[in-house]
């Protein structure tokens, strides 16, 4: 089969392309992160309550993943996610005209419903369409869009709001928005190794019970889930803790406080990497253990140390994400395009389920809470990560000990 790889013409053509969808994505669903505490001010609601301007985003994107993914096997990747690209970014226009917190939840639950067209099928596109030797390093080169999108939404918004207005910041986000998903439509290749086929009800619910019925897949699903959610958890309320004594953080360092995402972006390609040499059962753990190291290390009254730990646990979570999901697509024998979009709807479901249950931690434990919750969800996915390595070995010994070519490298 003609696979994408470095060989190929369009091979790095497709990879800034891919970057660029990512971008996109990132820097609209998260360019709300750094407004909650504006938004808990300004409309006079709890910080649980101004954290649904990013989980109903979210949790709207999970749910219609699992429709998406089904979708596009009949109308093509790339169409799809040109789509899912354009729509959100005009939505995200249409946001900074919002009346009200009712109208601007309203738009970000449309916009979830938009952008569900563009992660899953993008991890299904990557594991389509390149050659497997290089699945670690592209997948992680797509990760790292997606640090460097939602770093980028967190930085405007910071900085324009301080300046302007967060009406202001969402306007500039969309614009860039809609240029960069037009660039993604031209440079992108088709996608010529998907499998078309009309889907029917009585397809969909096997396609997906597929998938369920794996462990590892299971396994990996409750990895998303867990670290995600607390990965978002800590970024969604740390600004509370900058903002209040003895720091007093303004909105623009606030916002600054987020070039921490440059670590992921090179964890995530750097551990692909790793993960590929060595195999991804072996690194997961690694990185998993380096979020939990961050995560503790945020208890510091000492602000540098503070920035440091965050770093570490950004470090991790990213590395993290970057093997398990490039893991889906290696471990999913059949419908991977519904596995990517189950993983991914564990991911956000994740961020926006755990990430609006921390405000009412921190409402009544604060950074303390926090903590005691981030580093139990971990603990959860290092139990998740030895379950996976046990049915591996169980699978490798009912085959006599040999071992499947295409988990030889996980």
């Amino acid at each position: 089969m003609d696979y994408i790889e470095k060989k190929h013409s369009n091979y790095y053509k497709t990879i800034f392309a891919l970057f660029s969808g990512s971008f996109v994505s990132f820097m609209i669903l998260y360019s709300m992160q750094t407004l909650i505490p504006i938004f808990s001010m300004q409309f006079e609601v709890t910080p649980a309550v101004a954290s649904l301007a990013l989980s109903v985003t979210t949790g709207f994107l999970a749910v219609t993943m699992l429709i998406t993914s089904i979708v596009s096997d009949s109308t093509g990747r790339k169409k799809m996610m040109t789509w899912a690209l354009v729509i959100s970014s005009i939505l995200c226009i249409l946001s900074a005209f919002s009346a009200n917190f009712s109208s601007l939840l309203v738009i970000r639950a449309i916009q979830g419903i938009a952008l569900a067209g563009f992660p899953g099928i993008a991890m299904t596109y990557v594991s389509e369409e390149f050659h497997p030797k290089t699945l670690g390093v592209v997948m992680g080169i797509y990760v790292s869009g997606t640090t460097v999108g939602g770093l980028s939404g967190r930085l405007i918004t910071g900085a324009l709001t301080d300046w302007l207005s967060w009406q202001a910041a969402l306007g500039v986000i969309g614009g860039i928005s809609v240029l960069l998903s037009v660039l993604f439509w031209i440079l992108l290749p088709e996608d010529v190794h998907s499998n078309r086929s009309k889907y029917t009800l009585t397809k969909i619910v096997p396609s997906l019970l597929h998938n369920l019925k794996d462990r590892k897949l299971l396994g990996l699903y409750t990895i998303s889930f867990v670290l995600m959610g607390g990965f978002v958890t800590v970024y969604n309320y740390i600004s509370f803790v900058l903002m209040a004594p003895p720091y007093f953080l303004s909105q623009t360092l606030i916002g600054l406080v987020f070039l921490i995402y440059l670590v992921g972006t090179f964890s995530s390609t750097f551990m692909g990497r790793v993960s590929d040499h060595f195999g991804k059962p072996k690194t997961l753990p690694v990185t998993i253990l380096i979020m939990l190291l961050g995560a503790l290390l945020t208890l510091s009254s000492n602000i540098w140390l503070i920035l440091l730990a965050l770093a570490v646990f950004t470090f991790g979570f990213f590395g993290s994400h970057s093997i398990a999901s490039s893991l889906v697509g290696q471990l999913a024998t059949n419908y991977k395009s519904q596995a990517a979009s189950l993983y991914l709807l564990c991911y956000y479901l994740g961020s926006s389920v755990i990430g609006t249950s921390g405000g009412v931690i921190w409402e009544h434990y604060e950074w303390y809470g926090i903590v005691i919750t981030i580093c139990g969800l971990i603990l959860i996915a290092l139990l998740m990560v030895t379950w996976i390595v046990l049915q591996l070995r169980r699978e490798e010994k009912g085959r006599g000990g040999r071992v499947d070519p295409n988990e030889q490298g996980a």
